[in-house]
């Protein structure tokens, strides 16, 4: 909401306002009780009919001042020229900032003309009797217009030789020194010039009786406006003449009859539809000061109250001012709450009564409100009807605050209690990476289902430890100290209900890792499940290395499908940590190539045979930094059903590497074939048929027995 007070003219404004997703013009004349849309004028600048009918179509104006105050910004109006409004807007549904012109009123907005069709500044001389308008700055102009009839005739002027950017223009004051300067520059980087005009030569004379007339201020034809009925005295529109100093723009003030539209709803009320105010859902008209003593007074409110500045007699002032009522004889007291069952625990989704009880108080007159703290809250006007408690179904669990309101005219009391809502835990599962660094703080967090608030103690075992970090938060920092693989175990404890879960980290000073992809069609027959995804990596670290303790796979959530391949340092680093880097740097390069050169592949069963290839090298040592090592995406929950998984097919190793091994699913052909194919190739380590088939016999030796039952089959 936009709101723009109309100067010279108490309790009237101008607003914009969003209603149903458009911003629409209103106006009022006491002060905001009651808004009405604009009546677009009823014929454009050629005179030709604009048929606007309300509510449909309305005039609508910009509402922004200008941040310079030597422009007009978007509307003006001058508390010495009452009545006059000059605004940019436009017509139509909504206000818009397309097809837009300048508009005027003469009359406090109850009718409306257009008097230009593209933007100005608009100032006004000698107290309104004349409008000096010039086109926006954006481009130069040499020419001003100005307007002796409240913009109905417009008479163009030059007041410069080469067009000047107008950038201000100061009016300055006093009837024997009528002097307008126009500030600007003639180019961007042109220096400040000044134009001083003396408009003084366009009056003729000064203004005498004959040349002044009434105008009777009006809303829509209603001659009270804010209590009273008033008269201005304006010059005659074309009158060439000067106003003195002595000029009165008010002519006379006489009060009205009070009525409904110059009351507004009192503090704590609210206007509803059939126009009556009435209590807002927080307040209540009973409560009284404190202050209020047994055998005094008070003014009880009747829900309305005379619109400020509003100067109306009689009538219904009487009706709506608040009346006089004598103190109450006790306020509330002693005010407890509890359960039924003198417990401060609760199960999910069964009734909980809360009983009420007052010490002292009239409970004949008292209100009893009550918040059960999830945003539900009931109200009672006599204590004697929740003798037998309130019940309420918590819809989650948590900790809630519920609290109890008894007020009455004199005062009131309060008090609360704080309830656990509690269910049992159906499932926990903790996310921690797969690979941390040591001395490196790592992230572990614990999911529990359904989802608690508050209710939930999460007890964790890191490492060794004997003693558990115990915490009300499901996530906590925590950095080993100690390589090798470190177990986490969480429980979490809810109700009566105590579930854990436990994944095991590798901790190193460094490691190599690749990420892995796999060719579209094994997303076919990926069910997304945390058995399938320990089974595909149980395979890759069983087809690539037989020292187990030094490869860790994790096949991560989601289609397409990805993996990561850890490479981990031996156990004795005897060489150092600089030997073991370059060790693991060889390993990789290695994988690297045959990955590079797709010749990594498995049969996920009869017919469809999956390529495996490299995504990404990250560089040692990897930071457990990004989403993929720090939460869900590197826990690797890798556990269920495994649908045919074949073997890995590599190629070609490096016999300088001992621990690697490689088995291929080929006849005695297909071997040697590939035997040959591979010692074409001078760069590429060559095997013979017996260093194959001994690495095929210790493959098998190695094999997971479900797999070897597959692969015979």
């Amino acid at each position: 909401v936009v709101d723009i007070f109309v100067a010279g003219i108490k309790g009237m404004l101008i607003a914009n306002r969003r209603l149903d997703n458009q911003v629409k013009t209103y106006i009022t004349y006491n002060k905001g009780r009651d808004w009405r849309l604009l009546q677009a004028p009823a014929t454009d600048l050629a005179g030709n009919d604009i048929h606007c009918i309300l509510p449909f179509c309305s005039l609508h104006l910009q509402l922004q001042t200008s941040e310079n105050p030597y422009l007009s910004g978007s509307i003006s109006t001058k508390a010495s020229a009452p009545g006059i409004i000059v605004a940019t807007g436009n017509i139509g549904s909504e206000l818009s900032y397309n097809n837009v012109g300048m508009f005027i009123s003469s009359d406090a907005g109850n009718n409306w003309r257009q008097i230009f069709e593209e933007e100005h500044n608009v100032w006004f001389l000698d107290k309104g009797g004349a409008l000096v308008a010039v086109k926006q700055p954006t481009v130069p102009t040499r020419h001003l217009q100005i307007s002796f009839d409240e913009g109905r005739q417009w008479t163009r002027h030059s007041f410069s030789l080469v067009p000047l950017f107008v950038d201000g223009m100061l009016v300055e004051a006093g009837t024997e020194n009528q002097i307008m300067t126009f500030f600007g520059h003639f180019s961007h980087r042109s220096e400040w010039q000044l134009i001083k005009i003396d408009y003084k030569s366009i009056f003729n004379r000064k203004c005498t009786e004959g040349d002044y007339q009434t105008w009777h201020l009006h809303n829509k034809g209603e001659p009270c406006v804010m209590g009273q009925k008033q008269i201005y005295m304006k010059r005659r529109p074309g009158n060439y003449c000067m106003l003195g100093k002595d000029y009165a723009k008010v002519l006379s003030a006489e009060s009205c009859i009070c009525r409904a539209h110059d009351f507004e709803c009192d503090y704590g009320y609210e206007r509803r539809r059939e126009g009556n105010c009435l209590p807002a859902f927080w307040f209540n008209p009973a409560v009284v000061s404190r202050s209020c003593s047994q055998g005094q007074k008070y003014l009880n409110s009747t829900g309305y109250r005379r619109v400020v500045s509003n100067n109306c007699i009689k009538g219904v002032k009487d009706m709506y001012t608040p009346r006089k009522q004598m103190c109450p004889n006790r306020a509330p007291k002693g005010l407890s709450l509890s359960t039924r069952e003198g417990t401060l625990t609760a199960d999910l989704h069964t009734n909980v009564t809360f009983l009420v009880h007052l010490d002292e108080g009239d409970s004949m007159r008292t209100n009893i409100q009550l918040d059960f703290g999830d945003g539900t809250a009931v109200s009672y006007s006599n204590l004697s009807w929740i003798e037998e408690g309130i019940r309420h179904i918590y819809k989650t669990a948590g900790i809630f605050r519920v609290s109890a309101l008894a007020e009455n005219t004199l005062g009131f009391d309060t008090t609360t209690l704080y309830l656990h809502v509690t269910c049992p835990v159906e499932h926990v599962q903790l996310l921690a990476p797969f690979v941390a660094i040591k001395n490196k703080e790592v992230n572990l967090t614990a999911v529990v289902w359904p989802i608690h608030s508050r209710t939930v103690t999460y007890f964790w075992w890191l490492g060794n430890s004997t003693e558990p970090v115990i915490s009300l938060d499901g996530s906590i920092s925590y950095t080993f100290t100690s390589e090798g693989m470190n177990t986490v175990t969480v429980q979490v404890s809810s109700a009566n209900t105590i579930l854990q879960d436990t994944k095991t980290i590798a901790v190193q000073e460094f490691f190599k890792s690749l990420l892995l992809s796999f060719s579209p069609n094994l997303d076919e027959y990926n069910p997304d499940v945390p058995e399938w995804r320990q089974d595909v990596g149980r395979v890759i670290k069983k087809a690539l290395l037989q020292v187990s303790d030094q490869l860790l796979v994790a096949v991560f959530p989601g289609v397409p499908t990805a993996a990561e391949l850890f490479l981990l340092p031996h156990k004795n680093q005897s060489e150092g940590r600089k030997k073991s880097e370059e060790e693991l740097e060889q390993i990789s390069e290695i994988l690297a190539s045959a990955l590079n050169q797709n010749l990594v592949e498995f049969e996920l069963k009869p017919g469809a045979r999956v390529i495996v290839y490299i995504t990404q090298l990250t560089l040692a040592p990897l930071v457990d930094s990004s989403p993929r090592h720090s939460s869900s995406a590197m826990l690797m929950l890798l556990s269920v059903v495994f649908l045919g998984l074949a073997v890995f097919l590599i190629y070609k190793f490096k016999r300088k590497i001992p621990w690697i091994n490689i088995y291929a699913e080929v006849n005695q052909e297909k071997e040697q074939e590939m035997i040959g194919s591979v010692s074409q190739s001078d760069s590429t380590p060559k095997i013979t048929l017996s260093e194959f088939s001994t690495a095929k016999e210790v493959m098998e030796k190695e094999m997971d027995p479900r797999v070897k039952r597959k692969i015979h089959t």
